[in-house]
């Protein structure tokens, strides 16, 4: 089994930045792709970014630009740095985690954290 724990998040004006982080923890060899989604009330969750064990990234298009994701193997941990910040990223953001490389079907995830940006 696999924990994931993340930490960041709050309440930030628009055009600000906030940085997350997700530290994985149990039988983390068995973790490929690692990375962030996102569920704002009434929608369906989203996903933000993901970066492999082989250090590939991607992003959805509406965070393009101004979400980078990182990833330190050494602590097995995730950051997402969050710049430019919109109201509409409003949104319990959740890590999550796979055995592939893929993280459309993660197998592992955090409890999540709000992020609230402000107009």
């Amino acid at each position: 089994q696999v924990q994931l724990v993340e930490s960041g998040g709050g309440l930030v004006q628009a055009g600000g930045s906030l940085s997350l982080s997700c530290a994985a923890s149990g039988s983390i060899f068995s973790i490929n792709a690692m990375g962030w989604y996102r569920q704002a009330p009434g929608t369906q969750r989203e996903l933000v970014a993901v970066t492999t064990r082989a250090g590939s990234t991607d992003f959805a298009d509406s965070v393009k630009g101004r979400f980078t994701i990182s990833r330190d193997n050494a602590k097995n941990t995730v950051y997402l740095q969050m710049n430019g910040l919109k109201p509409d990223d409003t949104a319990v953001y959740y890590c999550a985690a796979s055995r592939l490389a893929s993280l459309l079907y993660p197998n592992y995830w955090g409890q999540g954290t709000q992020v609230t940006v402000s107009s």
